[in-house]
């Protein structure tokens, strides 16, 4: 195995190309990504990440006396910390694919990789996300089980009411999708992130907007539907919803497709992100993700013809809510038969 350092039998130039090509791949697509607070990996530290906030002072509503200087506040800080995970796989080649195929397999591989790694981390921070404790129910159900309607412009009016009394924040600026970590301006709003099953519900909804009507269209992000007053929507594939978890009717959807008779309908989580409510290791910038690429052609003790080779990732990632009462969790039913 001589000569084989981290970047596999590739550069270091060549490498560093890798890492950016997975990067490419796997970032247009990731969603939770755009909406966290981002604190890149440090190098040579502990498994532990410590995100801190600072809490706002209270009101200064006393009239102060004359010639006497008020007693000051002192500042309040909660930290919420979150332990690292690492994640990654590989793909194996053979030295017959990479001189009889007639891609350039490589290439093709490390997009694949690329995508598996965005796809992977970005369940992970979903699932994260999920298990918040500011939750709603459609139709002002009590309960998960009791849940037997799609989302209503009431059930948006009730969570801003909620971010309102809580001091929360629209957003108004997101990480950017790209490899390099940066953010770009949006117009504030609260963004809903949810699942694509949710696509035609979402639009049934009083006062909906389509973003193709926006203004400015072409500032609507990707994967961006529309929005409902000052609520944006962001729907992915990847949010699944709990199967068989509302009440039983044959009119929403039930272990993904439409019931043909009485079953519990599927309950799908809408999240609603408001400013610094979540926070993350991205998938963004040197050190992020590590490629490993060796060519069949790399000779060694194990491999001494060159017939195999491998096409791998690895990222250490988490996240954790900042705070639980600036992100809201709606639970509906999905409709089954568009309208």
């Amino acid at each position: 195995m001589a000569n084989i350092n981290k970047y596999g039998d590739i550069s270091p130039r060549t490498a560093c190309y890798a890492a950016r090509k997975l990067l490419e791949r796997g970032q247009y697509d990731m969603v939770i990504e755009r909406f966290g607070q981002a604190k890149p990996l440090p190098k040579h530290k502990t498994k532990t990440i410590k995100f801190r906030r600072y809490e706002a002072l209270a009101r200064a509503d006393a009239p102060l006396a004359e010639g006497i200087p008020p007693a000051g506040r002192k500042m309040t800080k909660t930290d919420v910390e979150a332990t690292l995970e690492q994640y990654g796989d590989l793909v194996e080649l053979t030295d017959v694919i990479v001189d009889t195929h007639e891609d350039n397999v490589l290439n093709e591989y490390m997009d694949i990789c690329g995508e598996q790694a965005a796809e992977t981390i970005e369940v992970v921070r979903i699932a994260i996300a999920k298990a918040g404790t500011n939750v709603f129910y459609a139709n002002s159900a009590a309960s998960r089980s009791a849940v037997n309607s799609p989302a209503t412009r009431g059930d948006l009016r009730l969570i801003y009411r909620s971010f309102r009394k809580q001091k929360a924040k629209m957003i108004s600026k997101i990480v950017k999708a790209s490899p390099k970590i940066s953010t770009e301006p949006v117009a504030p709003a609260f963004f809903a992130l949810g699942s694509t099953d949710l696509d035609s519900d979402i639009r049934n909804l009083e006062g909906f907007v389509p973003s193709e009507q926006y203004s400015q269209s072409d500032r609507a992000l990707p994967n961006e539907i529309g929005k409902v007053e000052n609520m944006r929507f962001i729907l992915t594939q990847l949010f699944e919803p709990w199967s068989a978890a509302g009440t039983a009717g044959t009119t929403y959807l039930a272990n993904g497709a439409a019931p043909s008779s009485s079953t519990s309908c599927d309950v799908y989580p809408l999240l609603f992100f408001a400013q610094n409510c979540f926070a993350l290791v991205p998938l963004q910038g040197e050190g992020a993700v590590t490629p490993h690429v060796i060519n069949p052609t790399n000779i060694s003790h194990s491999n001494p013809l060159g017939q195999s080779g491998f096409v791998s990732w690895k990222t250490y990632q988490t996240a954790c809510i900042l705070n639980q009462n600036w992100l809201a969790r709606l639970e509906v039913a999905a409709t089954a038969t568009p309208s």
